[in-house]
């Protein structure tokens, strides 16, 4: 039996014991012979790696299909068991030492932060992760569900076995003693088994939707009120109290609002989405109604209550003559209860009202959460004036915090569109109005006076009877369906309004113009029913970021309308297009500058800066570590608020199972905490940080001139194409949205960032999160910078982190994996492009070793580097396979393309995805 004490030995038994389950299961379900067969590739793989790859290049399809999915689901199991127990580790821990919030905690009283500051700073805490459909988990929901129940069972087995001493679950039966837990871990693995891992369909968004709000009830019944309990009582300790009326953390999505290059969100879409949010919204308020009304059980004739709850009761007794009589003479003499009871008909009148479209009533229904909020209020608030004090602080202010930050529509919805939409919309407008003869072709500095000038203007530019396109319609109904939304559902349902591939000033203001028309915003009477968000995508407008604002903030008319926002301006930032245009190294450097851009002048103007940080899953697009990427960021850029995107692979890791999502959110929070009070000014002095700045500008114009040496490189597509598996991405059916941008054309320039990191990835070169590095650095070093590079690494948190992101890409990159797919799918004339990758791979290795001043890649993470060598035994056969079957696929059919054949045969296009999947699961990574 494994040693309990050495969380790592727990693990790998635990994952032996699943591995042998899942043979069982194959035995079971399959026969011998597949269970023998796998076993012997598993054999070959270690003994010789051409010899494994021709044994699968010669299985039939149908076999190569089984096998896959064998390893894939052993990489499903390796996967959630090593949850478990990184929630089971972590949990230990916090019995140790505290969570992040009690780190953070020392951290602040150890620099004797002031009461007055902490009060400040925890007034401004406005967190928000945003959940977005972008395509990147590739495991259905039904294979989710399954594992989650074997993270249960694992967490159940370990509970009975620390209480009891013993492992749980043994009973008699048959010829021996067989545990009741590994025939329940043995039932899932069957079901998993029997279970289609493959999408049939490509989800819309209503569905993208369903699966967002699995994950947000799940946070809004566990997660969620832990972290903001232990925030508020974090902060108590600090000698500051806060509302449980505020709102440090909310959830936001762009599921049913991002319209930018996905035809299929249209207005009735958006409308259809937020219904279904609210649905499950209303049914988790009213299942934490139902534990007041369980709990709160005070009797009039004990203690007393106060006016204000009696004439709230009065009032709603009054209005609600469908509460049951029952319950009013039941609970006649308990007014919390009674209220509870009241509450809970409100709530489902809202329901109704909502489905049928109707008005709202004031006093049957609520329209959004702040009146339900108030009535909540008024219990605590009597609760605390008469000897309830405990309730009013613990339970009740539980429940208040909670529904504060989840309302009754679980999320904020932020709508995204392409800023060319909005001009196309203009265009019309003003041509039809006489105003211009054309519009397009007007400068953007013309275009900014003139969107200006209407801005500051009465009189309106449509009317309803305003002859559009059917395209400029459905862009200009979506303002209407916003305001429409706030009218039916409460103001806070939308808040954002976020312009895509922002160039310019007049980028912003053409969105704005269109909320006016709309009647979302007002200069003359300081209505801003929206905020409006440029998102700044590449090198070149993140180096303008700073001037792009300026020039906004300049205009008093934009200016008027940020101050009726609250003096807030929201920017956000595309790590992702960035990367693919520019290289991982430009593009971190650009937005870490930008940044600090963006805070001057937000500074200089006197608004708030709000910056959302629009994150992929793998590093290649943003990702990594978050606590760190938070500590990571320039001084002052966080003032408590931020918005972080949270999508794919990402959620699931991240909030499948409580202990983790505790985890995560707490360890968000405490980081912005963090940031916010103790990272106001610079750690180091102003002549290091320009010392550092300008080796880090050596750094990326070299990495920017390699990485595009490759990118330019006109064989790249060919390359690309035919060295990867990206053609299969459409057929994963695992996003509404498409892979390439509409009327892109060939090549890869239209090619979105997901499907450009998911074909390195899977292939295992893993180009966008490494190249260009090792080129960069060594310019550097060629430059005599070699000094200045390793005190960057000792003493500045951005570059640690930019160095530890591209470490751990370096290893899961290989490019002996790399060189199968090569030399069996790539055309000879093309294999110049890989040489060259394969060289600047082993320079970037080279000149990061020589910065860290370690012998090799991961030592500081040996436990991540082990993990990731035992997986590369299970890996290399999902990669030889996908290889053998990719060359069955193609063949026929010339060259490889964006587009899938038409005539695919569908049984070796099963096996194909199934390899994908199981890699993505090997890889923790589809995109």
């Amino acid at each position: 039996m494994a040693d309990r004490t050495d969380p790592g030995a727990a693990l790998r038994a635990d994952i032996r014991r699943l591995s042998t389950l899942l043979g069982h299961t194959l035995v079971r379900q399959e026969g011998q012979a597949l269970l023998d067969l796998v076993e012997e590739v598993r054999a070959l793989v270690r003994a010789d790696a051409a010899e494994a790859a021709a044994r699968l290049s010669a299985v039939d399809v149908g076999t190569g299909t089984k096998l896959a999915r064998a390893f894939s689901t052993y990489f499903h199991l390796a996967n959630v068991t090593e949850q478990v127990h990184r929630a089971r580790e972590l949990r230990r821990l916090r019995a140790e030492r505290g969570g992040w919030l009690d780190q953070a905690a020392r951290l602040i009283s150890e620099r004797g932060v002031p009461a007055d500051e902490i009060a400040a700073a925890a007034r401004q805490l406005a967190i928000r992760p945003v959940f977005t459909a972008h395509p990147t988990e590739a495991a259905r929901r039904s294979i989710l569900s399954k594992l989650r129940g074997v993270a249960d069972q694992l967490d159940a087995e370990a509970a009975a076995t620390a209480l009891f001493g013993a492992p749980a679950g043994f009973r008699t039966a048959g010829e021996g003693r067989v545990r009741t837990a590994d025939r329940r871990l043995a039932e899932l693995i069957d079901l998993l088994w029997q279970t289609d891992e493959l999408r049939v369909d490509r989800p819309d968004p209503t569905d993208e939707a369903r699966n967002a709000v699995y994950y947000l009830t799940d946070l809004y019944g566990d997660a969620a009120p832990q972290v903001l309990t232990d925030l508020a009582d974090t902060l108590r300790d600090l000698g500051v109290e806060t509302a449980p009326t505020a709102r440090p953390l909310s959830f936001g999505t762009w599921i049913g609002g991002d319209r930018d290059g996905n035809p299929f969100v249209t207005p009735t879409v958006t409308r259809d989405v937020l219904l279904i949010q609210h649905e499950h919204g209303i049914r988790a308020a009213e299942s934490v109604i139902d534990d007041l009304i369980n709990e709160v059980s005070v009797s009039r004739r004990l203690r007393g209550v106060s006016l204000d709850l009696s004439a709230s009761l009065a009032a709603d007794l009054e209005k609600l003559p469908e509460l049951a009589e029952r319950f009013r003479r039941v609970n006649a003499e308990e007014p919390y209860r009674l209220k509870a009871r009241c509450i809970k008909v409100k709530l489902a009148n809202t329901r109704t009202r909502l489905a049928a479209q109707g008005p709202h009533v004031p006093g049957r229904d609520y329209q959004g959460s702040a009146q339900l909020v108030a009535d909540l209020e008024v219990m605590r608030a009597s609760l605390a004036r008469n000897a309830g004090q405990l309730t009013a602080t613990g339970r009740l202010a539980e429940v208040i915090r909670t529904i504060s930050a989840f309302g009754l529509h679980l999320a904020t919805m932020d709508v995204r569109e392409h800023a060319e939409a909005h001009h196309r919309v203009l265009a019309q407008m003003f041509e039809r109005a006489g105003e211009v003869r054309s519009y397009q072709a007007l400068s953007r500095q013309e275009r900014t006076e003139l969107l200006s000038r209407e801005l500051g203007g009465k009189r309106p530019l449509s009317g309803m009877d305003t002859p559009l396109t059917d395209a400029a319609r459905k862009t200009f109904d979506v303002f209407r369906t916003i305001r429409q939304a706030q009218e039916r559902f409460g103001p806070e349902v939308i808040e954002s309004y976020i312009i895509s591939m922002t160039l310019g000033v007049d980028d912003v203001l053409a969105a704005v113009l269109l909320a006016r028309e709309a009647g979302l915003v007002d200069v003359h009477s300081r209505q801003a029913r929206v905020g409006f968000v440029p998102l700044l995508e590449t090198p070149a407008e993140l180096d303008a970021g700073g001037e792009l604002l300026d020039e906004l903030l300049s205009l008093p008319a934009y200016r008027e309308l940020v101050r009726a926002r609250g003096d807030l301006q929201e920017v956000m930032l595309g790590y992702s297009d960035s990367n693919k245009e520019a290289g991982i190294t430009t593009s971190q450097w650009s937005i870490h500058r930008a940044q600090r851009a963006l805070r001057d002048v937000a500074a200089k103007h006197g608004v708030r800066l709000r910056l959302f940080h629009g994150r992929g899953g793998t590093v290649g697009r943003g990702g990594g570590p978050t606590h760190e990427a938070i500590l990571a960021q320039p001084f002052g850029t966080l003032d408590g608020a931020i918005k972080v995107t949270e999508q794919g692979e990402v959620i699931s890791d991240k909030y499948t199972l409580p202990a983790l999502a505790r985890e995560n959110l707490e360890l968000t929070v405490a980081a912005v905490l963090q940031a916010t009070l103790l990272h106001t000014a610079p750690r180091q002095p102003a002549e290091d940080l320009a010392i550092w700045d300008s080796a880090m500008d050596v750094v990326s114009a070299a990495a920017f001139t390699a990485y595009r040496g490759l990118v330019e490189d006109p064989n790249l597509p060919a390359y690309f194409w035919a060295a990867t598996p990206t053609e299969l991405l459409g057929a994963l059916n695992i996003g509404s949205r498409p892979a390439k941008r509409p009327d892109s054309g060939a090549g890869l320039a239209g090619l979105r960032a997901i499907p450009w990191v998911f074909g390195w990835t899977q292939s295992r070169q893993i180009v966008p999160g490494w190249f260009g590095v090792g080129t960069g650095l060594a310019a550097a070093r060629e430059a005599g910078l070699g000094p200045v590079l390793a005190d960057m690494f000792g003493r500045w948190q951005f570059f640690q982190t930019f160095l530890s992101n591209v470490e751990m890409m370096l290893t899961k990159t290989d490019l002996t994996i790399a060189a199968r797919y090569v030399e069996t799918l790539v055309p000879e004339e093309l294999h110049p492009i890989f040489d060259k990758i394969r060289e600047e791979y082993r320079r970037t290795v080279d000149e990061v070793l020589r910065i860290t001043g370690q012998p090799a890649l991961l030592q500081e993470q040996p436990v991540l580097g082990r993990t990731l060598a035992v997986r590369d035994t299970y890996l290399e056969p999902l990669h030889h396979l996908q290889v053998a079957l990719l060359a069955q696929y193609r063949a026929g059919r010339g060259a490889p393309g964006s587009v899938r054949p038409a005539t695919a045969d569908p049984t070796l296009e099963r096996a194909l995805l199934t390899t994908v999947n199981g890699i993505a699961a090997g890889l923790r990574n589809t995109g």
